[in-house]
């Protein structure tokens, strides 16, 4: 994964980059290629509903190839979904995917956007979406980013007519971008958004189609394309030594947390995209035909243009610098603009045009990767002209304290300035997701600041503002305050400045279960956001939980460093559920967040500040069988929620397993998607069997039906074949169809209520044909649906049991769902006679 992402840093340093990435070092090419951009003033907005949705070979081509100022709105951050890389899942999840989001789109050249619609889950259809989002939000939020973004042409990736056969949310986002395309323009529609901007009447909207929606290659050969405009997305740029459809596959390789590694291709491709509303273009080869894209677009562009334009058709390959004077001619020509949209984005794109024309290099590096509100902090300047121009820096303001250093230092050719500025930092805001900042809905997060609304990530509050002269003509180019570092083994790094708190504090579990009602000592971890922090922690709990001591002393001498706390939890004697809250109190402060720190090689550093919290369960539940082996799958946390409730789980790796490896086990679980993602299991797989035929027990969970690693006739001991089926609604009636199966009354009961409180959904990708072998044990069904059976099925093999189930298992254990806990704890017990008294469970 490494060298792919070196391999895109190197060949995709064109796209702008986060806060946190090496600032750009352009060439000439790449130069050139943004003054192309720059004479171009037309913008398309592709809209879908998660991360992944995005048709990367359009958005490039139209990004790379038209030169349009285009942009992605997901409606969601995709918390929904399941991560292939790591732990991370809900909130933490949304912003992996957030982060690959942006990945992508500095790789093909968007822009991203979003709404504050919550990815709750899989959809069936737009009215369970809809009961779930709140529409009119949502649809306001759509509104909103068309209002703000201004596009010429809109592109909806799903088609609004066809409710019912895709995931509802992908639906829903065509649906929503039909209304909105009408709204956006109507003053009456969302009056108050108006004081911010104006109403804005998109030109044309299009569904981007393909034989995919048509069933066949075949009908889509023989659909009527007079409504459709088509483009060769495998267009070569010889400037970037890429076609497009390459470029678009690093794109796409971006949201790795997806499995979406890919190849990359290359060679003439056809994409299509079928008109819906607005004017229809009269040249079907240009989808902004018959739209003013020239600088004569704006009042007193004209003259903009036509320097430009000679710049362009005149380019400097081997002296950019030479059109400096040119340049900031038009750059104060720009700042004239009456047309207050055109004149922002293009003042912009043509700060860094002339940034890169001059080799100027500025940058501002803390001290530290972070520090607490109100603190004060060193930042080292750093700034370089390397061209011969004449180039002088007046000043420096903090916009964070708005503090102005006055220099009137002449930057000589390629002689380096460094000096260092101590900046306040006068903000009691933290840097964290702005859409994390409330708690909000199942369906919508809260976010009351509209000027937040839609933006990828929370702005960045420490920047700096350089005020120089080019040319003799005055310029100001912004930069964010980036902490730059090495480490022997990666080089150099770039990671955000961040503002934390003083301090932070965290439960080791999310969790815990108790299955008995003797006391657990439980640790609570506090870390320093500054140095010599002083004070106390207590615990909020439940009425009829108990906690001691009340509070501790917590006193910790150097930033970073951490103190963990001992608390003695004592559970009520009966079933009982809470939540559990570290309150740290400095001075007259008191603190409840929990910190945690993201970091994967392919997107920035991410710092997440969630309410600290943990769920505690008092669970009446007896077990059978003590030793567990787990075989990983595509990642989920049910080896430590097994470990919770008193079982010895050995993770397995897959490479170990013989013939004779597993038969010590009483039970052996194997992860989600372990069948779809771990290549060592197709040599494997007859190992897993025989332990079952000798007396073992298996319980596999969810794979999908794409991709099995294993033959199909392998995968389980009797026919099964996997679907697509599942049942979205958490609250879904559940029925026990083998009431007298062990399984369901061994060693816990099971019953009704034990499906109550579920998360997100009851399962997916359940088998829709079994062989007779096979018990089906539940039976269950989302709204106007037929019943489906494949949940849950127990086969008999050999002397032992082979269990298959798609409940969403990795959802409600870490939950703490009680029926969950108990149901899987059956699964292991079956084939078990001896119950594990409650005074033996580990605690």
């Amino acid at each position: 994964m490494r060298k792919l992402i070196l391999f895109i840093l190197v060949i995709c340093a064109f796209v702008s980059t986060s806060t946190a990435q090496k600032p750009d070092k352009l060439s000439s090419n790449q130069i050139y290629e943004k003054v192309q951009k720059l004479n171009f003033l037309g913008s398309a907005l592709y809209i879908a509903a998660h991360p992944d949705d995005e048709n990367t070979r359009l958005i490039a081509y139209l990004s790379n190839n038209v030169k349009a100022r285009t942009a992605y709105l997901s409606l969601t951050r995709g918390d929904g979904g399941q991560n292939l890389i790591g732990p991370e899942i809900r909130e933490q999840l949304g912003v992996i995917r957030t982060q690959e989001l942006l990945a992508a789109r500095r790789v093909d050249g968007g822009q991203q956007l979003f709404t504050r619609a919550n990815d709750f889950g899989y959809s069936k259809h737009p009215d369970e979406t809809l009961d779930i989002w709140n529409k009119d939000e949502v649809l306001s939020d759509v509104v909103w980013a068309i209002r703000k973004f201004k596009p010429d042409v809109i592109i909806n990736r799903f088609d609004h007519r066809t409710p019912g056969r895709t995931h509802g949310h992908h639906t829903t986002s065509a649906m929503l971008s039909m209304e909105a395309f009408d709204l956006a323009g109507d003053k009456k529609a969302y009056a108050s958004q108006l004081s911010n901007y104006e109403a804005w009447q998109p030109t044309r909207l299009f569904f981007n189609t393909s034989w995919w929606f048509y069933g066949s290659r075949e009908k889509f050969e023989k659909a009527d394309k007079s409504k459709m405009l088509n483009f060769d997305i495998g267009v070569y740029y010889p400037l970037k030594g890429l076609s497009n459809n390459e470029l678009a596959s690093i794109a796409s390789s971006q949201h790795l947390c997806q499995g979406f590694g890919r190849l990359t291709s290359r060679g003439t491709q056809q994409e299509y995209v079928e008109f819906l509303k607005g004017d229809f273009p009269e040249d079907k080869s240009n989808i902004f035909s018959g739209i003013d894209t020239t600088w004569n677009r704006v009042n007193g562009g004209k003259a903009i243009g036509n320097i430009l334009t000679h710049i362009e058709a005149n380019f400097n390959f081997v002296n950019p610098a030479s059109h400096l004077p040119k340049l900031m001619e038009a750059y104060g020509m720009i700042q004239n603009l009456e047309d207050e949209h055109w004149k922002t984005i293009k003042l912009a794109e043509i700060e860094g045009i002339i940034q890169a024309c001059a080799g100027l290099y500025l940058e501002a590096s803390a001290s530290e990767s972070s520090a607490t509100p109100r603190a004060s902090v060193k930042v080292n300047i750093e700034a370089l002209n390397r061209s011969t121009a004449n180039i002088k820096l007046n000043s420096v303001t903090s916009t964070i304290d708005k503090k102005t250093t006055t220099k009137t230092l002449p930057l000589k050719s390629n002689q380096k300035e460094n000096f260092t500025l101590d900046i306040n930092l006068a903000t009691d805001d933290y840097s964290a997701p702005y859409w994390l900042y409330e708690k909000g809905t199942l369906g919508m997060y809260k976010v009351d600041d509209q000027h937040l609304r839609g933006l990828p990530e929370t702005p960045r509050p420490t920047l700096l503002k350089f005020n120089l002269t080019i040319a003799g003509k005055p310029i100001t180019i912004t930069k964010p305050v980036i902490y730059r570092y090495s480490k022997p083994d990666k080089g150099e790094l770039y990671q955000p400045f961040e503002i934390l708190p003083e301090v932070t504090a965290d439960f080791e579990d999310k969790v815990l279960i108790f299955s008995s009602n003797e006391a657990r000592e439980i640790p609570v971890t506090v870390i320093a956001g500054k140095d010599n922090i002083d004070g106390y922690v207590s615990i909020k709990h439940p009425y009829s939980w108990q906690v001691f001591p009340k509070k501790q002393k917590v006193t910790i001498a150097q930033k970073g460093d951490k103190a963990t706390l001992m608390f003695t939890v004592i559970p009520p004697a009966t079933q009982s559920e809470g939540i559990l809250t570290p309150e740290v109190y400095i001075g007259d402060k008191k603190y409840t967040k929990a910190l945690s720190e993201i970091a994967y090689d392919h997107i920035p550093k991410q710092s997440v500040l969630l309410p600290s919290e943990t769920k505690v369960v008092r669970l009446d539940i007896q077990k059978s069988g003590q030793y567990i082996g787990y075989i990983q799958g595509a990642g989920d946390a049910i080896p430590e929620s097994l470990r919770q409730i008193g079982y010895d789980v050995m993770v397995i790796d897959p490479a170990t397993i013989d013939a004779n490896s597993l038969k010590d086990f009483d039970a052996i679980v194997i992860g989600i998607r372990a069948y779809n993602t771990v290549d060592e299991l197709k040599f494997k797989q007859k190992y897993i069997l025989d332990y079952v035929k000798n007396g073992g027990n298996v319980i596999v969970q969810y794979n999908t039906n794409r991709r099995i690693k294993v033959d199909r006739d392998q995968l389980a001991p009797y026919k099964l074949s996997l679907s697509r089926d599942r049942v979205t609604d958490e609250t879904a009636a559940v029925e026990i169809i083998a009431k007298d199966h062990s399984i369901v009354n061994f060693p816990n009961k099971i019953e009704a209520k034990d499906f109550d409180n579920w998360v997100q959904e009851r399962g997916l990708y359940f088998p829709n044909e079994w062989g007779s072998e096979f018990t089906p044990i539940l039976s269950m069904n989302d709204k106007n649906e037929s019943a489906k059976t494949g949940s849950l099925l127990v086969a008999k093999y050999g002397k032992g049991n082979y269990i298959y189930t798609g409940l969403s298992f990795f959802r409600e254990l870490p939950a703490g769902v009680p029926g969950a806990y108990k149901l899987f704890t059956n699964m292991i017990s079956v084939g078990q006679t001896q119950i594990v008294k409650q005074s033996q469970l580990k605690n």
